[in-house]
């Protein structure tokens, strides 16, 4: 009988032990998991969300994410998460093809207020005013508005900086490698001469080349500028003929693996190109 009674009694405990435990962790609510198309909205999300969420980046380090191709892994993580953060409009089409629609499928490019370029360039989060659009719109889906709040003014606050340091400069020509800095030049003055077009695979034809060239030459520019994920030939073809350097303008679209070791971030690597555009264009 006594043996009874302990054995009784350490289940009695037993069970109140586990109705302490499901209580305490039913007052902890686990992590969100959101899953982002490629590094501008990873960085959002976590800034906003912190321990709260548990953020994906489905474009690996050193990645271009244009044309993306996901794994089966990447497709279920997709259609699992509690929030999934894309472009939109062609971007990334595999992405947009696992994410479908839905109430937990952002797609940023069509948040309110973005003006975009009927050109289809999606480049918006290099322009520090709209990328603040895009992370309130975050902030709600997050339920994060202090923090969207805070995020954003370090934006603005990045937005004044480049006012006021490309305001008074000898040359106001952008040249560049690939289109994609269309946002940026609107947004500071500046007037982008893009070597290709929208697509970062495009080859230039030779009256392109030509065109660039003359212009490079006409303005007295002294920097081509080329993206640190896409192969630098191009633009060192262009500095090469018209006796002029080739310099890295990052579009910000995702960190290598040297960045991500160095704690590098959206913020750093705008003013890694605020440094270079200065240099460029002989800003005093």
């Amino acid at each position: 009988m006594t043996i009874i009674l302990i054995l009784l009694g350490c289940t009695f405990a037993a069970v109140l032990a586990g109705c302490g435990s499901g209580g305490a962790s039913s007052g902890r609510r686990s992590a969100e998991h959101v899953v982002a198309a490629f590094y501008p909205l990873a960085f959002a999300a976590q800034e906003l969300g912190g321990s709260r969420v548990d953020v994906t980046n489905l474009t690996p380090a050193g990645a271009e994410p244009h044309d993306l191709e996901i794994a089966p892994k990447q497709v279920q993580q997709v259609q699992s998460a509690d929030l999934v953060l894309l472009l939109g409009h062609g971007f990334q089409p595999q992405v947009e093809q696992a994410a479908g629609s839905g109430s937990k499928v952002l797609h940023l490019l069509d948040t309110q207020g973005l003006y975009r370029f009927s050109n289809g360039d999606p480049h918006v989060w290099l322009d520090p005013h709209r990328y603040a659009l895009i992370v309130q719109r975050i902030g709600v889906a997050l339920h994060a508005s202090p923090a969207a709040r805070r995020l954003v003014g370090r934006l603005r606050a990045l937005d004044a900086e480049y006012r006021r340091r490309l305001a008074r400069c000898s040359r106001h020509e952008l040249v560049t490698s690939h289109e994609a800095f269309a946002y940026l030049a609107q947004r500071y003055g500046l007037t982008q001469i893009a070597i290709t077009g929208l697509s970062p695979e495009a080859e230039p034809t030779p009256q392109a080349l030509a065109h660039v060239i003359s212009v490079v030459r006409s303005t007295h520019a002294t920097t081509v500028f080329y993206e640190s994920l896409l192969s630098p030939r191009i633009a060192q073809t262009v500095a090469r003929e018209t006796g002029t350097h080739a310099a890295v303008l990052d579009p910000i679209e995702g960190l290598t693996s040297d960045e991500q070791k160095r704690g590098a971030n959206y913020f750093t690597l705008m003013r890694s190109n605020l440094a270079r555009l200065r240099a460029a264009l002989g800003c005093r």
